[in-house]
């Protein structure tokens, strides 16, 4: 009887969270389906020549901002779908404490696995350069084996990609060829990646010619002293197709492994319309009438855009047989031996004026290369109002300073757009060597140098120093410009 009584008294209670936790579970079971089923079905669509947008896959800002406001678009919808009484919260959620569950959901930022490093050098490869035959009949006899051979035109310069015994350890291996007679200089295999960073402008055109003194008009230089420049290029892929090109002088060769996805577009495009872009277009280059030679010397590995040591020796010498002034390389990587031979025997054997990217890996990274050789020039990028760009690296390997935050240049497709990076400081001192060599053709490479150095504008500290270099590039003084 009095347990009867009990559940007489009690029933009024229990039936409205019995409703509740009906309710509640109805509510979690909606959830959970409409969440499962809501992919990012958002397309990047392709760039216009009536918009500012772009369609290549750089990292942009806007990513960011656009995350953040559909993170709070969810959870204010959420709250909405969940909300029972006036507070916000159904009785059962209120008596077992769902009031600070629900706030802890709204505010616990989402936990994301940090990425995994990327690979500095392929996994079971040795380059070496210029191996004599008895050496290299040694290696294969203690179990090496040849994967590639290559060779610049002529003969006089050969380079070998091998792969060790299967028992050794990569860097024994290396260790086994540097211990013979001519294989001194076996290194690993290293990769060399773009130097390109996060994109930041919007709204009007960076005037990123007008810091440097560039000419107004580009005839005006063109007239004085750009006929017959040659210009070489070591990159990804370009389009060709791209309405900045008509009209221009360009040639594109491909060495990257044909079994490989190919690299994108979008640096390529970018590195060489602020060379060549052609005048009547949006994006105008710095030397519409020179000629381009353009090596595509990247591959993909997945989200991985790169281009290995072998293959980056091989594209530079297959810009010395097109006998370019200047080389523009756009990328950075490790200290590398047998680059650093091909860099030396580029520059100080066949006369070419090497040009490449400080690298984007914070103030306190350790010296990229082939910036870091002492036979090439290092650019580092600032900004319109002469500021470093944050991400640049810094040394005593730092050279010049040119524009290289927010600088308009084409996309991969087609339209334009901002792109941020040391990689698109090196073509404008690339320009200016170019022009400088073709106004004095008796300057070694050195005499450029230093020409394009004691024409800067001093930054920072007095003087050279590891931020700015000798500061910032100023062609004013290039051909009674």
């Amino acid at each position: 009887m009095k347990k009867l009584f009990f559940a007489f008294v009690a029933m009024p209670f229990f039936l409205p969270l019995t409703d509740a936790f009906r309710q509640e579970s109805a509510s979690y079971l909606f959830l959970t389906s409409a969440y499962a089923d809501d992919d990012d079905s958002d397309s990047d669509g392709g760039d216009s020549d009536s918009d500012d947008s772009d369609d290549d896959d750089d990292d942009d800002d806007n990513d960011d901002r656009n995350d953040s406001q559909n993170q709070r678009s969810g959870q204010s919808s959420q709250g909405s779908r969940n909300s029972g009484s006036a507070s916000g919260l159904s009785p059962l959620r209120r008596l077992f404490g769902g009031q600070n569950r629900q706030r802890q959901e709204q505010t616990s930022p989402r936990r994301v696995a940090p990425a995994a490093p990327l690979p500095q050098f392929a996994s079971s490869e040795i380059i070496v350069f210029n191996i004599s035959p008895q050496d290299l009949q040694n290696l294969l006899d203690d179990g090496f084996s040849i994967l590639e051979e290559r060779s610049v035109p002529g003969g006089t310069v050969r380079s070998h990609r091998l792969s060790p015994p299967s028992n050794t350890s990569l860097e024994d291996a290396r260790d086994a060829v540097r211990s013979l007679p001519s294989g001194g200089n076996a290194d690993f295999n290293h990769f060399y990646r773009l130097d390109r960073g996060e994109n930041t402008c919007v709204g009007q055109h960076c005037a990123a010619f007008t810091l440097i003194d560039w000419p107004d008009q580009v005839a005006d230089l063109s007239n004085k002293c750009e006929s017959g420049i040659r210009i070489g290029m070591v990159d990804t892929g370009l389009n060709e197709n791209h309405t900045t090109f008509e009209g221009a002088k360009i040639k594109v060769f491909r060495l990257a492994d044909q079994e490989r996805p190919a690299s994108k577009a979008s640096h390529g495009t970018a590195v060489a319309a602020i060379l060549i872009g052609q005048p009547e277009t949006r994006t105008p280059g710095l030397l519409p009438d020179s000629e381009l030679i353009a090596v595509d010397a990247f591959y993909r590995s997945g989200r991985d855009e790169r281009a290995d040591a072998f293959t980056l020796v091989d594209a530079l010498y297959r810009l010395a047989e097109e006998q370019v002034s200047v080389i523009n390389l756009s990328l950075s990587g490790p200290e590398n031996s047998v680059l650093a031979l091909a860099v030396n025997d580029i520059k100080e054997n066949r006369g070419i004026a090497l040009i490449s990217a400080a690298g984007n890996n914070g103030p306190s990274a350790k010296p990229a290369y082939p910036a870091a050789f002492s036979e090439v020039l290092a650019v580092t990028a600032v900004d319109k109002n002469k500021r470093i760009y944050r991400r640049a690296n810094r040394g005593d390997y730092v050279d010049l300073a040119a524009p290289g935050v927010n600088v308009w240049s084409a996309a991969s497709v087609k339209g334009a757009k901002w792109k941020t990076g040391t990689s698109f400081a090196v073509p404008f001192v690339s320009a200016a060597a170019a022009v400088a060599r073709q106004n004095n053709p008796e300057l070694s490479v050195d005499d450029v140098f230093e020409l394009l150095k004691s024409n800067a504008e001093d930054l920072g500290e007095p003087g050279p120093d590891p931020v700015f270099g000798a500061g910032l590039l100023s062609v004013s003084a290039l051909c009674g410009s």
